[in-house]
């Protein structure tokens, strides 16, 4: 009889106050699939509290559907708006939160880092990073929306890097 292999679900998050990407996948010793991508959406006309509770009960939703054993966060990017920078490490700390009280392990990753995990050039272009997620992923085409391609790729980083790094 073969021997099941052991599968580890990760949860790739791309933070965002109007659009949160996600990515699930699953890492096997037969390699990555992909289980289910997307966006978390918030409209500019609610209350700034009241979008991030959503991004926050979106998340409580993922969680519990697809039990992930870990969760890779792409963290912010320098901006050159500083109000923007705000609102997105706001609605980044409520990822983390809603991660943390899940007790599920985080990783974090710089877009550098995950650009050079995915396409071995940490300054590549937005296009050849989806065309790598597809490739890596086995997909039938790029995945869309881009929110939710740089989730999956943050995944895939953490996928790559999990023999290597400790968990918190």
């Amino acid at each position: 009889m073969p021997k099941k292999t052991k599968e580890e679900i990760i949860l790739g998050i791309d933070p965002g106050l109007a659009t949160t990407g996600f990515g699930i996948i699953v890492k096997t010793s037969l390699g990555l699939k992909p289980i289910r991508f997307g966006t978390i959406n918030t409209s500019p006309k609610k209350i700034f509290a009241q979008r991030l509770k959503i991004i926050h009960d979106e998340m409580e939703k993922i969680l519990i559907k697809y039990k992930p054993d870990f969760c890779a966060v792409e963290s912010i990017y320098f901006c050159k708006n500083a109000k923007t920078a705000l609102l997105v490490g706001q609605a980044r700390g409520v990822v983390l939160l809603t991660c943390i009280k899940h007790q599920k392990p985080l990783l974090e990753f710089t877009p550098l880092q995950i650009k050079q995990a995915i396409t071995s050039y940490g300054k590549a272009e937005k296009k050849q990073m989806q065309q790598m997620v597809k490739v890596l992923l086995k997909l039938k085409d790029i995945p869309t929306p881009d929110d939710a391609a740089d989730a999956l790729a943050c995944a895939i980083c953490a996928a790559n890097s999990l023999a290597t790094n400790s968990i918190s």
